[in-house]
């Protein structure tokens, strides 16, 4: 399977571990749930759907990498302790709590959140002496004589053997208390995933050409080479970041992500020309509609990787857009949901806002304490604790502090973020509106069209902003397009009717 559907997997039996009956007891006991074993080649994403699983659920995430981990740290440290038993006394070993059976319940203190994952990657690397306590985890969820807390589900990772020397293999007593998923590498899936997170369009663009090149790993005389979906999204970060300072990217920064000297020449010299690309045809005067013939002929004209590149750069921009007003609106949403009851409580305005502002603080100090806290959440939290104290700043300054006056203040400024985000989604249109007319001009024979159209179909924030803004253009021609691949699938059934 590939990472997207080990993800729906793991998700759907964390909430079916997590069900209860109506006597609020887990309908799986503890002892009975099969901790899931995730066994994928290293970089393809194991630890990143950790996360967002944890963040969609709601639940924290205690997460270890095994690799690190002694006898000592894993199960306790020993100590003596005075038992009596019958007429004698004796002395017997116990052991310290597990600094890992220790996080968890440290994590239950700070965030509140009772339920969580605890996942343990590199499970299959553990050293030698600490192996044998890492199967009695894995069958009975204790590590010494420390259980698991009952509501957390435990999720493992390793690699197979090809790609870790110090892989161990379980024995069949434990593989068959694992719930195993074979992952594999799958580029479609990950570029859903690159979409979502704003992966530079320079890797999609050239991944689109080059699929081999997404993940690669190869023994030489050299060592190891390798790339890996980490690697690629780990480069995106530096390239965005060196092209906001105006540094320059070259084979020396790629090499630092990439492993592999043959990848790294032709990523380098592809980026280089996708640069190339974005000066020729004035990215601005496209989203704007000030295009020339002349830009069009040049587009028609332009080879593949050239018609690819410009066309990554158009979709980038166009969810980039459709993303930053849905962030937007979901800070919107929020402030409503926050506001709207404030009116109908008998307390000054200020007070309840001086009171929010510090239980927003903490429940969003108590998801990040969790691993629950989503980089998009975080900017909404502090978008929200920005307007609250604006809110409360202008309310203090009004000369009339009436109750009706004050929430008047508040409203004013509520209605004042509405009239920027109606705003923004103008001229969002506006912008999409000639990027889908610039791609049917210049592309017309093509299949840009067919690119833009299923890139905003998948991506989640764009679908989200078709549904709640509405977009002419994409309506338009997705119609077109089904109804293209509808007449030729009626072609297909004439044809295979052999009359």
């Amino acid at each position: 399977m590939n990472i997207q559907q080990a993800k729906d997997y793991i998700k759907d039996s964390i909430r079916l571990y997590l069900k209860k009956d109506e006597l609020g007891q887990y309908k799986i006991p503890l002892p009975s749930q099969r901790p899931i074993f995730l066994l994928g080649a290293p970089g393809i994403g194991k630890t990143a759907i950790m996360e967002q699983i944890a963040q969609e659920l709601g639940i924290a995430l205690v997460s270890y990498s095994m690799t690190h981990h002694t006898r000592q740290s894993a199960l306790g440290l020993p100590f003596i302790v005075e038992k009596q038993f019958g007429q004698e006394r004796f002395s017997v070993s116990e052991y310290t709590m597990s600094e890992i059976i220790a996080s968890v319940y440290e994590t239950m203190e700070e965030s509140g959140i009772r339920e969580g994952i605890l996942f343990l990657d590199e499970i299959n690397c553990v050293s030698e002496t600490l192996s044998p306590s890492m199967l009695q985890f894995l069958q009975y969820k204790t590590f010494g004589r420390h259980r698991v807390p009952e509501g957390w589900i435990i999720v493992t990772a390793g690699n197979p053997p090809q790609y870790n020397r110090s892989v161990r293999e379980f024995d069949v007593v434990t593989l068959d208390r694992l719930k195993i998923l074979e992952v594999e590498e799958d580029y479609e899936t990950w570029k859903h995933y690159a979409r979502e997170r704003g992966v530079h369009p320079a890797i999609l663009s050239f991944l689109e050409m080059k699929k081999e090149f997404f993940y690669h790993i190869e023994t030489t005389v050299k060592g190891r080479l390798y790339v890996t979906a980490r690697g690629w999204e780990d480069l995106s970060r530096i390239i965005t970041l060196y092209e906001e300072e105006w540094l320059k990217v070259d084979e020396t920064l790629i090499g630092q992500y990439l492993r592999s000297e043959k990848i790294v020449k032709e990523f380098g010299a592809y980026y280089d020309l996708y640069c190339k690309y974005k000066k020729d045809y004035h990215l601005e005067e496209i989203i704007s509609g000030k295009v020339t013939d002349e830009m069009k002929k040049k587009a028609e004209s332009a080879p593949f990787d050239e018609r690819l590149a410009l066309t990554g750069m158009l979709v980038d921009r166009t969810l980039s857009n459709m993303t930053e007003c849905m962030a937007f609106y979901d800070y919107l949403a929020a402030l409503m949901g926050y506001l709207k009851p404030m009116k109908s409580v008998d307390q000054d305005l200020t007070l309840q806002i001086e009171a929010l502002i510090p239980r927003l603080l903490e429940e969003e100090k108590k998801l990040a304490a969790a691993g629950a806290l989503s980089p998009a959440e975080q900017r909404k939290g502090k978008r929200l604790q920005q307007f609250l104290e604006k809110a409360k700043k202008e309310i203090l300054l009004s000369s009339d502090r009436s109750r009706d006056a004050d929430f008047e203040v508040v409203k004013k400024l509520f209605d004042e973020e509405t009239e920027k985000m109606k705003t923004l989604s103008f001229r969002i249109d506006y912008q999409t509106e000639h990027i889908f007319d610039f791609i049917a001009d210049a592309f017309s024979q093509g299949n840009e069209m067919l690119i833009l159209v299923t890139e905003l179909t998948v991506n989640t924030q764009a679908a989200r902003y078709i549904a709640a803004f509405g977009c002419s253009s994409y309506t338009k021609y997705n119609d077109q397009l089904m109804l293209s691949a509808r007449s030729g699938q009626i072609a297909e059934r004439i044809a295979k009717l052999e009359l």
